[in-house]
């Protein structure tokens, strides 16, 4: 057997007789190859694993491949540098898809289907750059959310209760289960809706099915997240197919496509519809929740949140690009059909009667069964949020169906009364805006700390970008409210 000088190098000795083979399982992950093969001691695995790692030593440097191969020891199998199939790679990437996806159903939830129809009718492909910069910021903030949750091993409710005072706590827990309310009010009112348009249920019965349907989402939940995370994502699923299969249908410019979504184009005109969009895009609800859908994934080991958090960055990117070509399929849809002819589109329902005699009752019927998943899968995500909202700034853990009830009932108490929709809608939409900051200044607050956060802290760049991004959301909502309170609303 080999043996190890003072200076690390190596030099032959007799080798000693075989040995019965020592357990794999008492190998340890460690911080040296030496202490790995002292670990698996006397026995012909040590052997070989100082044999390889003094003749990859190119390959295998410093901690991580002493615990790469004390990892490997542990489990049993042969070391091989650099052995490491594309097939297991995928497998770890798809282990760790999932919690971006549930956040990204807030992306394309019935408040975009109404933003983003009114945008493509009204002002045709210019504004598919604000989808393109609402859907970076998106990607920020969801990162710094992921990346909260992954180093701290708290969700960002739990972590504003323990850094703030308690009046301050109070406010940020009524702002954010205020916004819960308010997108499941949208949400509530588009599943309705879809329900309305696809089968002709009324709106307060559909509404009701809304309710029941979004609660077995979560109750499956309860058996565990991956479980609910491939029931929302089978629904974007069905949101993205019904949009790919309109876009063959509208047959659009992709030149003028590209133009619009990479050239800024604004006008006094077009700045509320921008804002809008911005609005139903950035939503504060899953900012809170995404720090908590990392935790199932957690490890405390270092190395391992090193590559939780990288592999986040993958399902966010993944997740909120998604969401980003659904939503452009909207506007690219509603261009194609509604622009060219002069149709201005102001509501959903003028939207799914215009698409029959323009495009066939087939892609009407799609553009309702997308807008009823919409309906379905945000009103889940928008009660969960709600439930760990509250649970993390007050520490009130309170029943599911209270939690699942009280988020909801607005919703179906406004369709009783009777009011306008689309007037309900658009007030959503500005109780969000409302509610952006409280979420979006604490986050870069507490993932500004080094005391907290450690080596996961934001670096300079991304700490900068992070409250320009934040400051520039702010006037373009405050541009939102004021315009609708002035303007658009009363």
């Amino acid at each position: 057997m080999d043996q190890m000088d003072a200076l690390g190098t190596s030099r032959a000795v007799a080798p000693a007789p075989a040995r019965p083979a020592v357990p794999m399982a008492s190998c340890r992950t460690i911080s040296g190859a030496v202490s790995v093969a002292s670990h698996c001691a006397n026995s012909e695995t040590a052997n070989a694993i100082t044999g390889e790692v003094l003749s990859s030593t190119t390959i295998w440097k410093g901690t991580s491949g002493a615990t790469g191969l004390s990892r490997r020891c542990t489990e049993g199998t042969q070391v091989r540098p650099g052995s490491a199939s594309l097939t297991t790679t995928i497998r770890k990437v798809l282990k760790y898809l999932g919690p971006a996806f549930v956040v990204s159903v807030a992306y394309m939830d019935p408040g975009n289907f109404g933003t983003n129809i009114t945008a493509g009718s009204k002002f045709g492909y210019s504004l598919l750059w604000v989808l393109l910069w609402s859907n970076m910021f998106a990607i920020l903030f969801q990162t710094l959310s992921a990346k909260l949750g992954i180093a701290t091993g708290l969700t960002l409710p739990e972590q504003c209760a323990r850094l703030f005072k308690p009046g301050v706590n109070r406010l940020l827990w009524c702002v954010g289960v205020a916004s819960a309310v308010a997108t499941n009010l949208a949400e509530v009112l588009g599943g309705a809706l879809g329900f309305y348009l696809l089968f002709g249920i009324p709106l307060l019965l559909g509404a009701a099915i809304t309710c029941c349907t979004s609660s077995a989402i979560l109750a499956v939940g309860d058996r565990g997240q991956r479980l609910s995370e491939m029931v929302i994502s089978g629904l974007v699923s069905v949101i993205g197919v019904c949009y790919v299969l309109e876009l063959f249908l509208v047959k659009p410019d992709w030149s003028a496509i590209g133009r619009g979504t990479l050239i800024p184009s604004l006008t006094g005109r077009s700045l509320y519809v921008a804002a809008g969009m911005l609005g139903a895009t950035v939503m504060p609800h899953v900012i809170y929740l995404h720090s908590h859908l990392v935790l199932v994934r957690r490890k405390p080991d270092r190395e391992a949140m090193k590559e939780h958090l990288f592999l986040e960055k993958v399902d966010v990117f993944v997740a909120m690009n998604t969401a980003f070509v659904i939503n452009s399929a909207m506007v690219v849809m509603s261009s194609a059909t509604f622009y060219v002819l002069g149709v201005a589109v102001e509501t959903i329902e003028e939207a799914h009667r215009t698409l029959a005699p323009l495009l066939g009752n087939f892609s009407s019927s799609a553009f309702a069964l997308a807008l009823l998943c919409s309906g379905l899968s945000s009103t889940a995500v928008g009660i969960h949020a709600g439930e760990i909202i509250t649970r993390g700034f007050v520490g009130l853990r309170i029943r599911p169906w209270v939690a699942r009830l009280g988020t909801v009932v607005p919703a179906v108490a406004i369709i009783m009364i009777g009011w306008d929709p689309v007037k309900v809608l658009v007030l959503s939409q500005v109780c969000l805006s409302f509610a952006l900051p409280a979420a979006i200044i604490p986050l870069l607050l507490i993932t500004g700390r080094r005391d907290i956060m450690g080596q996961f802290v934001n670096d300079t760049p991304t700490a900068v970008t992070g409250w320009v991004v934040a400051g520039l959301i702010v006037i373009l909502n405050a541009a939102l409210i004021v315009e609708t309170l002035l303007g658009g609303f009363w």
